[in-house]
């Protein structure tokens, strides 16, 4: 799911003076990426980005002014596409008269900061990647385990908030329960989180909601944590094959992200908060360069050919 920042918010968040198009905060910014036309004041309109917000700084100020008045008024009546969310001076420096008239022939909006514009630009632009960045809920329990981030899911009952109490007992540390809401804050990395309303919660059928951080202290929850392996509970099938080596390393797609999966069997005996706290260390000693089945299998073929030199 793509969001979008309002013009309205955007001038509140970073207290910007309004040039002109008071009546235009409804106007959406819905991508991070920021513009500095400098081509285009040059005359070259080949490629330009009216998606993006368009910032005006020294240099493309100091361009425009060194223009004669008919080419000033010619390239920036251009300049102001009626797609554009808005233009953005910094410096506090003057607005041309010339692009004041042609934002509001096109109702454009024109807004001013103090910032300079290196400076500003890079605060813009954390700011919308985190506002911007797509999201997704998915049910199911975020656990950090030995500092990995763990999705569990599975179906409805099938012990994954239980399952998350027994960690959080054994020192590990609740994010979310029932819905974990995932944001990929960049590309190949996903953060998920609680909902406001249900954060610390935990919900134990027989028992009722639970604080986590109430009873177990603020040691034992995270307001956000990212997510490096998803582990899907299922009921025990007696027929099913499952994965006994390790060598078959499923993946699942959480927006435009993969991550590795595994799938655990459940039924009664099996401790799966101590699995799960092995699944996790497992995966840190995978990142570390070692792989426990890969090597049996290496091991095994020497043996298996040492056995044939001797016969």
């Amino acid at each position: 799911m793509s969001r979008k920042v309002t013009l309205k918010k955007l001038i509140e968040d970073f207290q910007l003076e309004v040039i002109y198009g008071w009546d235009q905060f409804d106007r959406a910014v819905t991508v991070a990426e920021l513009y500095r036309p400098g081509l285009e004041l040059a005359g070259f309109f080949t490629y330009h980005p009216v998606e993006r917000l368009q910032l005006l700084g020294k240099t493309e100020l100091s361009f425009i002014e060194g223009l004669s008045k008919q080419k000033r008024t010619e390239r920036l009546e251009r300049l102001c596409h009626p797609e554009i969310p808005c233009f953005i001076v910094t410096r506090n420096i003057e607005v041309p008269l010339e692009l004041i008239s042609a934002s509001q022939k096109n109702k454009v909006p024109i807004l001013r900061t103090s910032l300079a514009t290196t400076k500003f630009a890079s605060k813009l632009t954390n700011y919308l990647e985190k506002h911007l960045a797509p999201t997704t809920t998915i049910h199911g329990v975020l656990v950090d385990v030995y500092g990995i981030g763990v999705l569990i899911t599975g179906s409805s009952g099938i012990g994954k908030s239980e399952t998350a109490l027994e960690l959080v007992k054994r020192g590990h540390r609740l994010v979310a329960d029932d819905a974990v809401e995932i944001t990929q804050s960049e590309e190949g990395t996903l953060v998920g989180h609680a909902p406001d309303l249900i954060r610390y919660l935990l919900e134990i059928r027989g028992l009722g909601i639970i604080n986590v951080m109430t009873l177990f202290g603020a040691g034992a929850v995270r307001a956000k944590k990212k997510i490096s392996i998803a582990i899907h509970l299922e009921a025990w099938k007696e027929q099913q094959q499952y994965d006994r080596l390790g060598l078959d390393e499923e993946k699942v797609r959480i927006i435009d992200t993969e991550i590795p999966k595994l799938i655990i069997p459940v039924r009664p005996g099996r401790n799966l908060a101590v699995i799960i706290e092995v699944a996790a260390m497992n995966f840190r000693l995978k990142g570390m360069g070692y792989h426990a089945a890969q090597q049996f299998v290496q091991q095994l073929g020497t043996v298996i050919d040492e056995g044939d030199d001797f016969d």
